[in-house]
C-alpha cells in the first residue's frame, strides 16, 4: 500500500514537472508571436522606429525571465531525478516507454512500473 502512495505521488510530481515545463515553452512561444505581431502592426502603421522600442524591451525582459525560469525548472527536473534514486522503490522505476519522465501528451492508461 505504502509503496503504491509512493509511486502515485511520484508519478503526480513527474506529471506536473513535465506541465510545468511545457506551460514555460508555450509562454515563450506566445511571447515570440506577440513580438512578431507588434513589428508587423508596427511597419503598417509606419510609425516611427522608437514607437514601440519601450514594448521591445519589456517584452526581451520577460524572455530572459523565462528563460531563466526554464533553466531553474531543468535543473529541479534533474535535482528530482537524483533524489529518485534516494527513495527505496523508485530507483528502478520507470514511466512509460521512453525515459524516466512521462511523455508530453501521456495517456490516461499510463502505469508506473517497477
Amino acid at each position: 500500500m505504502r509503496k503504491q502512495m509512493i509511486h502515485d505521488a511520484a508519478y503526480e510530481v513527474a506529471t506536473q514537472v513535465r506541465a510545468v515545463e511545457d506551460t514555460i515553452d508555450s509562454a515563450l512561444a506566445e511571447i515570440a508571436e506577440l513580438q512578431a505581431r507588434i513589428m508587423r502592426a508596427n511597419s503598417l502603421a509606419k510609425v516611427g522606429f522608437a514607437a514601440v522600442h519601450p514594448t521591445l524591451e519589456q517584452l526581451a525582459t520577460a524572455v530572459s525571465g523565462l528563460v531563466a525560469t526554464r533553466g531553474a525548472i531543468v535543473g529541479c527536473h534533474a535535482a528530482l531525478a537524483d533524489a529518485k534514486g534516494h527513495v527505496p522503490g523508485l530507483r528502478t522505476v520507470a514511466l512509460g516507454d521512453e525515459g524516466e519522465c512521462p511523455p508530453a501528451s501521456g495517456h490516461a492508461d499510463l502505469r508506473i512500473v517497477a
